[in-house]
């Protein structure tokens, strides 16, 4: 099941969230940024189905969102889906700056880049409560990694 967790291609997630960032530029409005983000969701690895329960769960999310994570040399690997288009490719972006980090990585990495990126006040309020939930989520489980 390893072929789940996502791999992003940034060495770091600092990298990762000036390279979003790259690409969100790219496009003149929120509407096309929308259907990259889409786009980016649907490219995430299949989540499993046995996974898709109360048990991962992500609380405080409007739409039906799910993660795990594992453990491999020291990072932590994440894997995520969402029952919603946009909120599946949120999903991405926030697995692309978090997953394959060490535990102490992600807890440097505030997610005050969705913010910077324009992400939270671009989306709906339900939205961007919703993706700030995600990563509090992440970085919950960094730090029980961390204990």
């Amino acid at each position: 099941m390893s072929d789940v967790f996502y791999r992003p291609p940034e060495e770091n997630a600092v990298d990762a969230i000036e390279e979003i960032r790259a690409e969100l530029d790219m496009f003149d409005d929120w509407m096309e940024r929308y259907q990259y983000i889409i786009e980016m969701g649907r490219k995430l690895p299949a989540f499993p189905q046995e996974w898709q329960d109360d048990s991962h769960r992500v609380p405080g999310c409007q739409s039906q969102v799910w993660l795990e994570a594992k453990e491999e040399e020291g990072a932590l690997f994440f894997a995520g889906a969402s029952d919603a288009a946009i909120v599946q490719g949120l999903v991405a972006l926030l697995l692309r700056v978090y997953s394959g980090r060490t535990s102490a990585d992600i807890l440097q990495t505030e997610p005050v880049f969705l913010h910077d990126l324009g992400l939270v006040k671009a989306l709906s309020t339900n939205r961007g409560n919703g993706v700030e939930a995600m990563a509090q989520a992440i970085r919950q489980r960094a730090a029980r990694n961390a204990a």
